[in-house]
């Protein structure tokens, strides 16, 4: 299965932050994406998720030859996308075990259904890998949880939906380092042939943990230099400057704006 995105221009309101991208991801495959502050990671992650906030002006991204702008929010997912989000939200009344058994199920044939035992077992062994607390599949979706148990609880979901191509959203930012080995080693325990994952990340440590095939920074809306894991080691040493600097990049692009999902990027059931 493969992911493309071409020539891929996007706004957020009047500012265009999407500057004519490009990039292609297989299943089997790790990327990463670095860059500094505001050039438009967490925006190609939204867009790619269908954030309808988000205004696509031109360009396309395909999965497997479809059209993924055409779709909803919940055909992107059916069709094993998943985005782990930066900032997860908290969902009073529904409880992890159903919340997941739910999406879950939704992939599943008509009048299908997950056993309850098999469901059950495979979620108690993903919180074990996790080091997560036991009751979790008991308690409302990120109530009360720490800003590392949400990002955990990301992971989580993922590990059970198994999803084809899973995007990472800065799942790094607040946690300590005994929680970032445990999130990364989960991440890169899923590599296999029917599985891709894009991590969007600002530093190296969690990159430590990922054992990634490409690394692509992206400076003012744009992939700027693709290669190797090389590209870690030359960032964490010397930063983005001599990139930008490269590109007569001058000026600090904007600052992006953080914007959930919604409820109404998802079509209505008919």
């Amino acid at each position: 299965m493969k992911l493309i995105i071409k020539d891929l221009h996007a706004n957020v309101g009047d500012v265009e932050i999407i500057k004519g991208l490009d990039l292609q991801i297989n299943t089997g495959e790790m990327h990463a994406i670095m860059g500094p502050n505001g050039t438009g990671k967490s925006t190609l992650a939204q867009i790619i998720m269908g954030n309808p906030q988000y205004e696509v002006t031109s360009g396309s991204i395909t999965l497997n030859d479809e059209d993924l702008l055409s779709m909803s929010v919940d055909e992107r997912s059916r069709k094993g996308i998943f985005l782990a989000m930066q900032y997860p939200n908290e969902i009073s009344g529904i409880t992890n075990a159903d919340f997941i058994k739910s999406a879950m199920e939704v992939r599943l044939g008509k009048d299908e259904h997950i056993s309850l035992f098999k469901f059950f077992r495979e979620m108690d062994g993903a919180v074990k890998d996790l080091k997560m607390n036991a009751n979790l599949p008991h308690r409302y979706v990120n109530e009360g949880f720490s800003g590392g148990e949400k990002k955990r609880n990301e992971i989580l979901q993922m590990k059970l939906l198994k999803p084809n191509f899973a995007i990472l959203d800065e799942i790094d930012s607040g946690l300590d380092i005994d929680a970032l080995k445990i999130v990364g080693e989960n991440v890169n325990n899923m590599r296999g042939p029917e599985f891709a994952a894009l991590v969007i990340t600002h530093y190296q440590r969690l990159l430590d943990y990922i054992d990634v095939d490409f690394v692509h920074i992206m400076i003012d809306g744009r992939i700027a230099r693709s290669g190797g894991k090389e590209l870690i080691t030359k960032i964490d040493n010397e930063g983005y400057d001599w990139l930008k600097e490269e590109l007569k990049i001058e000026e600090e692009v904007p600052t992006r704006r953080n914007i959930a999902l919604g409820t109404c990027g998802i079509k209505e059931a008919k």
